[in-house]
């Protein structure tokens, strides 16, 4: 019993920025975190939205040359 949990201190670190702290800043100081957590969200939208644009098309292999000999691009375009 001789030492303090967590909790016991978060509530001290609360009653200290009341005393010493002021109305303001505390409020201040949560819309700034709040502000944060924002831009943090945009972020990791922003960065889902480009990984979404950057994905390569699949790619597909012509199997109707197997067997026989293969023709290069230029004589299928010909033909």
């Amino acid at each position: 019993m001789g030492s303090l949990s967590i909790w016991h201190w978060m509530v001290v670190l609360v009653i200290i920025m009341v005393v010493f702290g002021g109305r303001g800043k505390i409020s201040s100081l949560m819309g700034d975190f709040a502000q944060g957590i924002k831009a943090f969200k945009k972020g990791m939208s922003e960065d889902e939205k480009v990984a979404e644009t950057k994905s390569e098309p699949a790619k597909s292999i012509d199997n109707s040359a197997a067997g026989g000999a293969t023709k290069t691009e230029a004589e299928r375009h010909a033909s």
